[in-house]
């Protein structure tokens, strides 16, 4: 049997575009001999398309497109991801396939485990599948699947499901088991899914094909990284990382195809390309053709305009340099190097006079009280400003640059450097920021060596340096991820070796600066948790560790 893995990148509510997507992947997949053809998770409306599904048009519009598709449809079955309607007690919907054939739908199957952690609320929309059988397709038994439905226990957080779809349907006799799917990136997730899914095949015996949706929708994004497994838990075919494509592949006893594996090569690659994808399909999604961003010579604004460039076109990219007072020669040197080395458009605004006339005009009103925090952040906010100014006069998004470390303790100023529409790193870590950056000048400089190799400052005060305020980078990275990604106590925070003042210190200003971070910018999730959607914090609270 020849299956074709159509690994779509769709928009939210594009039933137009999503429906010629699917059609133009069918009629390719029919032409190169296939006799199934796979489309991802909800694919006619996008994934996620959350309280979009109670808008009046939008699940009718969805069903009105599953059917213009089923009418194209010939001979060679597809199956389609969409919204169903619940025609039985409980919520109003279904996440739902479709099995089109002969120009009309033939078999519905819903999904029966909805998750509900993390950046998941399906089960806010959907109900559970009541029936979970095979289906007969051109003299096959197919399991078909939803997503979350293939997830064994030892792969979730904790066993959260009493039932087991593989199990059941297994339990009835199938030729092949099939799984639709909308699974967000994480690092390290592709390889999780790919040992996954070869133990689930070995246990029934069965070959397992699996087709993820790709690109960005807003905070999420989606690897692609489809798989054929055989029934001995091999990998026969694997679609592309972080790119649409379209595979047809030979399934069954047999079956030749050469496994084309994962074209990362380590964390840095991966990631990088993540956020590439991720940057490109949010600025181009929501209908921008350009962006600028704030070059201050230091390491982090220096990798979202790599990646800018790389998701746009250099000739789309606009680097603003913006220094005062406390900016070094070397910084603005800096800054200017990296334009020039990616061929960004680039140009200085200084924001010494307006600072100088801010702190005149506040001058009585702050007469007797020193300089501190707050004339830092006036440059912030005046810089701040101008991109603003930037970004509304030519229609440019301004991307944020913050990291994970600096949004996670606050060391970040609201209506400052926290201005923009998308904040490209704010889920990488700070030591991964310097791995990232490192593998980029693999081959030759793109980021300017003294970049990466100086102290990092925010140079708001003479000499500032980042380690003045917050401990070294790998201490402060080492504990955030126990706490935020892995949600470790104090005590177990100490227990792995790291002090205890310097972890309530730490844990102390990521619940202070909660109210910052829920006035952030989107940003893109490549962690296992991330600032945002996948972690919902009270600002309010008095609960402490």
């Amino acid at each position: 049997m020849k299956i074709a893995l159509a690994q779509l990148n769709t928009i939210v509510g594009d039933f137009a575009g999503n429906q010629a997507l699917v059609l133009d992947a069918y009629r390719k997949s029919v032409a190169d001999g296939a006799n199934l053809v796979l489309t991802p998770e909800l694919v006619i409306t996008g994934y996620p398309p959350r309280d979009l599904v109670h808008r009046s048009r939008f699940v009718p519009g969805n069903i009105e497109t599953l059917h213009a598709i089923a009418a194209e449809v010939g001979e060679v079955p597809m199956v389609v991801g969409f919204v169903d309607i619940n025609k039985g007690a409980g919520k109003h919907f279904h996440n739902a396939a479709a099995v089109l054939q002969h120009g009309k739908v033939v078999h519905i199957v819903h999904k029966s485990l909805l998750p509900t952690y993390d950046v998941f609320d399906e089960d806010r929309y959907f109900e559970p599948a009541r029936i979970i059988a095979p289906v007969a397709v051109n003299g096959q038994r197919l399991g078909i699947t939803i997503c979350e439905d293939i997830w064994t226990d030892e792969y979730l957080p904790r066993p959260l499901y009493d039932v087991s779809p593989p199990e059941k349907l297994g339990e009835q006799g199938i030729d092949l088991l099939v799984n639709i799917s909308a699974s967000p990136y994480a690092l390290g997730k592709p390889q999780i899914r790919e040992r996954m899914l070869g133990e689930l095949a070995q246990e029934l015996k069965v070959p397992i094909v699996y087709c993820n949706a790709v690109g960005g929708n807003d905070q999420l994004v989606f690897d692609g990284n489809s798989l054929v497994i055989g029934a001995d838990g091999t990998v026969m075919a694997h679609l592309k990382a972080f790119e649409s494509d379209l595979q047809v592949v030979e399934v069954g006893s047999g079956a030749t195809n050469s496994a084309q594996r994962a074209t990362s090569t380590c964390d840095a690659e991966e990631l990088y390309r993540a956020l590439v994808l991720g940057t490109r399909d949010y600025v181009h999604k929501c209908g921008f053709k350009s962006c600028v961003l704030g070059l201050s010579g230091g390491i982090d604004s220096a990798l979202v305009a790599v990646i800018a460039a790389d998701a746009l076109g250099a000739e789309n990219v606009l680097g603003m340099s913006l220094p005062s007072e406390f900016s070094s020669q070397g910084s603005k040197d800096d800054a200017r190097d990296l334009a020039k080395h990616l061929g960004i458009r680039y140009d200085t605004v200084a924001i010494q006079p307006v600072f100088e006339s801010i702190k005149g005009q506040m001058s009585n009103i702050f007469a007797g009280k020193p300089e501190d925090i707050t004339e830092e952040n006036m440059q912030s906010r005046i810089r701040g400003l101008v991109l603003m100014s930037l970004s509304n006069k030519f229609g440019h998004l301004l991307l944020t640059t913050g990291n994970k470390s600096e949004m996670a303790v606050g060391y970040c100023t609201i209506y400052g450097d926290m201005c923009g529409g998308l904040s490209v790193i704010s889920d990488l870590p700070k030591t991964r920021v310097y791995e990232v950056s490192r593998w980029i000048n693999r081959e030759r400089e793109v980021i300017p060596w003294p970049t990466i190799e100086k102290p990092p400052s925010a140079e708001l005060r003479p000499d500032q340096k980042d380690q003045d305020t917050l401990p070294e980078y790998d201490i402060l990275d080492g504990i955030l991820e126990l706490f935020v990604e892995q949600g470790k106590s104090v005590g177990e925070i100490v227990a792995a070796g790291y002090d205890e003042e310097v972890v309530r210190w730490i844990l102390r200003r990521v619940e202070l600066n909660e109210w910052k971070r829920h006035q952030a910018a989107p940003g893109l999730k490549v962690t296992s948790k991330a600032f945002g959607v996948g972690r919902r914090m009270p600002i309010v609270q008095r609960f402490r560790e």
